[in-house]
């Protein structure tokens, strides 16, 4: 299916076909021609410059934070993008002071934010939400931040606090069973070296016989 696009060029709106979508995530204020930009957007034909110069002022205000960006390419080698607001990941991390999430999940907290927290990030990611109302959105982020291993005070800290007890007292039973299960196994192997084959009785009692 072919896809128009009304650009404003000379007082009137004209249909422009676009040719190509793309997507990228770019820091704020630091696009370069440069990889990976210009590899990904150098085979489309548009200007590298003209967009990096274009992105860097619309993103100048949210230095640090890294923008998705959605750009139209059109025929005639023109462009047009739309920004997005950060991923939700990243800005808990951002707020939690996290490298990363937990490995585990909501089994294991790396980290604590406020309700006040959860609420700013909800509304800064609001626009690309499926949501009508900030609760909504806060819910959203919660479960993100959940699987994140990031809790929320007086929301989900509790509750993840009981299940990383819950994870820590199954990941030591579980270390015990195994630390029986090779007990178990080395035992077995040491009987094992010590049956005597069936016949070296009756070799040594012949050997005796020709002494």
């Amino acid at each position: 299916m072919t896809t128009y696009a009304k650009n404003f060029i000379g007082g009137v709106f004209v249909a422009k076909e676009v040719v190509k979508k793309i997507k990228l995530e770019i820091e704020a204020g630091k696009a370069t021609p440069a990889p990976p930009v210009g590899t990904v957007l150098g085979p489309a034909g548009i200007n590298l410059q003209d967009f990096c110069t274009k992105f860097n002022d619309a993103t100048k205000d949210k230095m640090g934070d890294r923008i998705p960006c959605e750009i139209s390419i059109y025929e005639d080698r023109s462009f047009d993008f739309v920004l997005k607001t950060p991923p939700a990941a990243f800005l808990l991390k951002k707020i939690a002071k996290v490298g990363k999430g937990s490995a585990k999940g909501a089994n294991h907290i790396v980290a604590t934010i406020s309700e006040a927290d959860l609420r700013s990030i909800a509304e800064t990611k609001f626009p690309d939400l499926n949501a009508y109302e900030i609760e909504n959105a806060m819910k959203e982020i919660e479960g993100t931040a959940r699987n994140m291993g990031i809790a929320v005070a007086g929301r989900t800290d509790k509750e993840l606090k009981e299940q990383e007890k819950e994870s820590e007292a199954e990941e030591k039973e579980m270390a015990k069973r195994e630390a029986e299960l090779e007990q178990m196994e080395a035992d077995l192997s040491a009987e094992a070296t010590e049956v005597p084959v069936i016949g070296d009785e009756e070799k040594e009692e012949d050997s005796e016989e020709k002494e």
